[in-house]
């Protein structure tokens, strides 16, 4: 498919956070520019609750797309309809997408999902990944159904998970560079009928849950490493945080470590111990853990509850 194939194809963008936001700038810069883009509405974000745009809908407006933010995305059927579009490519969008809105495209409905389905489909695969301290993840294209992350496989490919630190925010955006080159190679495919899609093994599927604020709590009965990882999996949200003088204190980044070390502040977990590296107390900006005790001496005699 050349140059010009790509941009007379007419497509639908649908996503919402900075995955989705890589891969449509990974599109767009590979010819493949929507016709219109489709996120979820402005939200008030921060303590002064601040309206605040998707990142979809930042990189939509650098490169003057079209961009329609329903409430509801069955809400936009009837326009969408007019317009006639090949394909709808989907990434984080956030919503099921209603059977009204998968017949439409020529193409059908194309969904990037960011795991090896069917392991961890739904709404957290990435920070699941990180939780369970997977050493191999990867991202997975399928054409769309009515049902969350379950229609036929149309290609996938692994990602090996070299960094042990990895956090969500990292991991997010190498899946995404992953996905804009597997998009890239397998739409011409798509469209000229050379790939079939193939179901899912239903009995190898597992399932992630929505990962709510309280979930960044702290429960220090666990081991070292299950917060460490919780630590790295919530980063950048809802962050991973424990309670000291009656203020809440998020752990940004931290080690395990089975002894307790000198020169550091360790606290005992359920098993083994978790060195604090760097922290941000409520109201405050991160502070690395030596700047901070120097302010605050009697964070050592620190006991979490």
């Amino acid at each position: 498919m050349n140059k010009e194939q790509r941009t007379e194809l007419k497509i639908i963008f649908m996503g919402t956070p900075g995955f989705g936001a890589i891969i449509l700038e990974g599109l767009i810069k590979n010819n493949y520019k929507p016709a219109l883009v489709i996120t979820a509405p402005d939200k008030p974000v921060g303590r002064k609750q601040i309206l605040t745009p998707p990142l979809v809908k930042i990189i939509a407006q650098k490169y003057e797309i079209p961009v329609e933010q329903p409430k509801k995305v069955l809400n936009y059927k009837l326009q969408a309809t007019r317009m006639k579009p090949d394909l709808i490519i989907i990434a984080a969008y956030g919503e099921i997408i209603p059977k009204e809105i998968l017949e439409i495209p020529k193409h059908g409905c194309l969904n990037v999902h960011p795991s090896l389905l069917p392991k961890y489909r739904g709404p957290s695969p990435i920070q699941t990944i990180i939780l369970n301290g997977d050493k191999e993840t990867g991202t997975t294209i399928i054409l769309i159904d009515e049902k969350m992350d379950h229609g036929p496989i149309i290609t996938n490919r692994q990602l090996p998970i070299s960094d042990p630190k990895i956090t969500t925010d990292e991991l997010s955006k190498e899946l995404a560079v992953l996905s804009i080159d597997l998009l890239v190679e397998i739409i011409p495919k798509w469209i000229n009928g050379e790939i079939k899609a193939r179901p899912q093994d239903k009995s190898k599927a597992t399932y992630t849950k929505i990962i709510k604020k309280e979930d960044g709590k702290i429960n220090w009965k666990k081991s070292a490493i299950e917060i460490e990882r919780q630590i790295r999996a919530f980063y950048p949200w809802p962050g991973t945080f424990t309670f000291w003088k009656g203020k809440r204190i998020k752990i940004l980044k931290a080690e395990t470590s089975k002894t307790a070390p000198e020169n550091n502040l360790a606290i005992k977990c359920g098993k083994d111990y978790l060195i604090i590296k760097k922290l941000q107390p409520e109201g405050k900006k991160p502070i690395e853990i030596n700047d901070f005790l120097r302010g605050h001496p009697d964070f050592i005699n620190f006991i979490p509850k």
